[in-house]
């Protein structure tokens, strides 16, 4: 298994397929249908922006999934101290290779660049229907500290 930084937009928009479909199959009534080329060509700017950085995983010669990371800085307020956190935007392995500890390998690629970094927290967020996610993220040892609520009117 290797993990490696990749740009290859193309590669991303590809493997961000399974991720994408769970989110639209979950929340239609927020996310479009996957379409490749929209993807892509998004993907091909956020990939030159430099608080992004995009892993991707392989085992031999296959890529099986990637994580989209951002570099945040937080700002000092009235309210809130200045602070850094890597924020995990998307986590995405092909669906025949889930279970297989290819997730917490990202992860823990993850939290070596926040190590390296001297960043002492790595956020993220996940729909409230993923128990998938939900249950990962518990394993990995997140926990809450704000709740993003809505209501319909």
């Amino acid at each position: 298994m290797n993990i490696t930084r990749t740009t290859d937009f193309e590669l991303i928009a590809r493997l961000n397929k399974p991720i994408h479909e769970l989110h639209a199959s979950m929340y239609p009534q927020y996310f479009r249908e996957y379409d490749f080329e929209a993807i892509r060509d998004s993907f091909e700017k956020l990939v030159k922006d430099n608080s992004f950085v995009f892993l991707l995983l392989q085992d031999g010669n296959e890529s099986l999934g990637y994580a989209w990371v951002e570099l945040r800085n937080y700002s000092e307020t009235v309210f809130t101290k200045a602070r850094q956190a890597l924020f995990v935007h998307q986590i995405s392995i092909v669906n025949d290779q889930k279970q297989r500890g290819y997730g917490t390998a990202l992860m823990n690629h993850i939290y070596d660049i926040a190590r390296e970094q001297s960043i002492e927290t790595v956020e993220l967020d996940y729909w409230a229907n993923n128990e998938a996610a939900k249950n990962f993220y518990s394993k990995q040892g997140f926990t809450g500290y704000r709740e993003f609520v809505y209501k319909g009117v």
